[in-house]
C-alpha cells in the first residue's frame, strides 16, 4: 500500500511523458501535416507575406523533418512486413 503511494505519481508522470512525446512526434514527423505546412508556406510567400530569405529557411527545415518523416515510414512498414 505505502509503495504504490510513493509509486503511483511517478507512474502518472511517465505515462504524461509519453503522451507529449507521441504529440511532439506526430506534430514534427507527420507527413500530412509537413505537407500542409509547406503549402501554407508556399502561398505565403506568394502572396509576399513573409520574405525569400524566411521562406528558404522554413522551407529547408519542412524539407528535412519530411525526409526523416518519410524514413520512419519506411522503416515502420519493413518492421511491419519482417514479422509476417
Amino acid at each position: 500500500m505505502i509503495q504504490k503511494l510513493f509509486t503511483s505519481p511517478i507512474h502518472l508522470i511517465k505515462k504524461v511523458g509519453e503522451h507529449v512525446k507521441e504529440e511532439v512526434d506526430k506534430e514534427m514527423y507527420d507527413l500530412e501535416h509537413i505537407q500542409k505546412k509547406l503549402i501554407q508556406l508556399q502561398m505565403m510567400y506568394e502572396l509576399e507575406e513573409i520574405s525569400e530569405e524566411h521562406y528558404e529557411e522554413q522551407e529547408e527545415e519542412l524539407l528535412i523533418r519530411y525526409e526523416i518523416a518519410k524514413k520512419r515510414e519506411m522503416e515502420q512498414w519493413e518492421s511491419m512486413t519482417k514479422r509476417k
